[in-house]
């Protein structure tokens, strides 16, 4: 019997209210943002969620846990350490990432002074630009580092950190170089990816098998 969440509801039956019985509290879409790159270790996790206690993560995962947004499972040795993974039904919080990132991209802006930047949290607010190069994984770089998207047959999207094929040599279909300034543009809807590599703002270079 999973556990269940501490969190308290809202006590409406209304489909919202209910969904944010389940990922209203503060950090769990981060947590799902972080999670949809891939399994983590805790301390990745802490790493990547710069302002989170180390109470306050292990608690909301263990809310997530219990709502069957989250498992917790051992690496295989000579790892052997326990990771973190989406369920289906955390993984189908995707498109509501998707939505809430295209609606906040207009109060990005430039960076603050105390703002933490990680490459990979450009990675939702992209796939719906990334996804018209068809069918492959687009390894995207910028100067704070990489991370990589898959797009499907069907135009579906998912995304991993870091470089693709690290660990098997295997290569992405099209390699991606940009800046942050240029994602932030992309992602608001006011530059398309070719718009960017005919103004010198991103360079693309597609390798074998070819995209599209």
């Amino acid at each position: 019997m999973p556990r269940q969440p501490r969190r308290r509801s809202y006590d409406q039956h209304c489909a919202a209210a209910r969904a944010l019985d389940l990922v209203g509290d503060r950090w769990t879409l981060l947590v799902v943002r972080e999670l949809l790159a891939g399994p983590r270790r805790y301390t990745d996790l802490h790493a990547d969620l710069p302002g989170v206690s180390t109470d306050m993560l292990a608690g909301r995962l263990k809310d997530m846990e219990g709502a069957d947004l989250v498992t917790r499972r051992r690496l295989p040795p000579p790892a052997s350490a326990f990771v973190y993974e989406l369920t289906p039904r955390g993984r189908d919080l995707l498109p509501v990432l998707r939505a809430l990132a295209a609606w906040g991209a207009p109060e990005l802006g430039e960076p603050r002074p105390t703002d933490a930047v990680r490459a990979h949290w450009y990675a939702v607010p992209l796939l719906g630009a990334l996804a018209g190069l068809g069918e492959g994984v687009v390894q995207v770089t910028l100067d704070e580092g990489e991370f990589h998207v898959r797009i499907g047959a069907d135009g579906t999207t998912a995304y991993g950190d870091g470089v693709y094929g690290d660990a098997t040599g295997e290569l992405p279909d099209v390699r991606l170089r940009t800046d942050t300034a240029t994602c932030r543009d992309l992602a608001g809807g006011g530059l398309t990816l070719a718009e960017a590599v005919e103004a010198g703002r991103a360079t693309l270079d597609r390798t074998a098998p070819a995209v599209g």
